[in-house]
């Protein structure tokens, strides 16, 4: 397995203008925020656990990508949970409106999205995934690790 420091490298060669950098960091908080909005509204099965409240398939994706990027840092896989444990709180509130949550999360991953791919289009390289999936987990990584080295928080 490559090291963090190597995957937030190769990932930052895509990410070098600052226009892309940044539709990144508006974007991918919301792209994960929806994904865990659409992940929720998939029932689980009884015989699996459904029914109880913290048994749902965006809460085992969260437990999976937890231990997946404490193997790379433990510090900022807390510092991801806390991410998702406010994310979970925001789709709680989310799920409140009058629009079911997932056609909520279903827009906000459209559009992050979109935004996604005109920063690349602006950048002039393809998305990172393109050459490995496992960059779509680093993405996120990659922004929570800016905010750690802007705090002065070590990784």
């Amino acid at each position: 397995m490559r090291s963090l420091d190597q995957w937030l490298t190769e990932y930052a060669d895509s990410h070098q203008n600052p226009a892309n950098k940044l539709l990144h960091y508006l974007c991918v908080p919301p792209i994960q925020l929806a994904l865990m909005g659409l992940l929720l509204a998939i029932p689980v099965p009884a015989a699996l656990g459904g029914g109880t409240p913290l048994v749902n398939w965006a809460s085992l994706a969260v437990l999976a990508g937890l231990i997946y990027y404490a193997a790379l840092s433990l510090r900022l896989a807390v510092g991801m949970l806390l991410v998702v444990i406010g994310g979970f709180a925001l789709l709680a509130a989310l799920a409140r409106l009058s629009v079911p949550l997932w056609e909520t999360c279903l827009a906000i991953f459209v559009i992050a999205w979109i935004g996604q791919f005109v920063g690349h289009a602006i950048e002039g390289k393809r998305p990172s995934f393109f050459k490995d999936l496992q960059f779509l987990m680093i993405g996120p990584l990659w922004i929570l690790s800016a905010l750690f080295r802007r705090l002065g928080i070590p990784y």
